[in-house]
């Protein structure tokens, strides 16, 4: 006569466990300086955008760093970084930037008051413990129970940089203030979320799009970004585009990329055209209005 071996309830409930985790979808992305470096330089260029250097346009400056210092960490998005984006932005405004101080007019002094990063994890579920192994580990002769793994319904792993910028400007003769950017701070993220074992969702301002473990999810869309737009003759130009500048000047008339993004003398030819036939316009415009009171009158009388 067969009889059936009995298996203690433990190791069959402890079996029962491993095949649930084992088809339990799951996904594992490995963070480590790349990203970092992304929402660290993102945040950083968010910063400087926002400063608008338009005011000192046409001006000599010179951009004094000395309170710009690198601090030594695992990442290159440092100081170095942050007066090349403010140089960007200098010149983008139409300033002239000197590489003495004794050949400039103003005086342009720029700080850093924080550039760093942060994670955070938050799980939505039961923690990993091994509260059943140390149990059955009281009980003579009882099998060896592995710790209950992680079940989480939800996770989400965060890593949020912070980036502090700020400048002001002052006469190198008299050492008047000219000009002060005012203090702001912005903030970039990557985030991945895990739903039900499945992930991650890589979203973040650092994405232009949630993605999948990588690969293109159709869900989202990052907010563009562009420069403040104030009121002056000089336009604003976007600190995170490609630009063309045509002598100096921001041009947006829809010029490719590459070789043309040069001005040539020929376009430079047909802009002059264009702008004295505008000109041309409104001069007629204005006399035929001029004119036109005088008809009436005349027709009165």
């Amino acid at each position: 006569m067969f009889h059936a071996k009995r298996f203690p309830i433990s190791i069959i409930c402890a079996t029962s466990w491993w095949i649930v985790v084992a088809l339990t979808g799951c996904g594992t992305t490995r963070e480590h300086q790349a990203t970092e470096q992304l929402v660290v330089s993102e945040a950083v260029d968010r910063n400087i955008q926002d400063l608008d250097f338009r005011p000192l346009s046409g001006r000599k400056v010179y951009l004094d760093t000395s309170y710009m210092r690198n601090v030594k960490g695992p990442t290159f998005v440092n100081a170095e970084y942050v007066i090349s984006g403010l140089r960007q932005q200098i010149l983008a405004a139409g300033c002239l930037i000197q590489d003495s101080s004794n050949d400039a007019e103003i005086i342009i002094e720029g700080r850093i008051g924080t550039l760093g990063s942060d994670d955070h994890q938050v799980t939505f579920g039961l923690p990993e413990n091994n509260a059943v192994s140390n149990a059955a580990s009281l009980i003579p002769n009882a099998p060896t129970l592995p710790s209950i793994p992680e079940i989480a319904f939800a996770r989400r792993e965060s890593r949020e940089a912070a980036s502090k910028i700020a400048a002001f400007a002052y006469d190198r003769e008299t050492r008047r203030p000219i000009w002060q950017s005012g203090v702001r701070h912005s903030v970039a993220t990557a985030k991945n979320t895990w739903v039900l074992g499945v992930g991650p969702f890589q979203g973040g301002s650092i994405r232009e799009k949630t993605k999948l473990a990588g690969s293109r999810f159709q869900f989202g869309r990052r907010s563009a970004n562009s420069s403040p737009a104030r009121p002056y003759e000089r336009p604003a130009v976007d600190y995170t585009a490609e630009t063309r500048f045509n002598q100096g000047w921001p041009d947006f008339s829809g010029v490719g990329h590459g070789p043309d993004m040069l001005a040539s003398s020929e376009d430079q030819q047909e802009g002059q055209d264009s702008q004295s036939a505008d000109e041309s316009k409104a001069s007629q415009a204005e006399t035929e209005v001029a004119e036109a009171p005088a008809e009436d009158a005349s027709k009165t009388r």
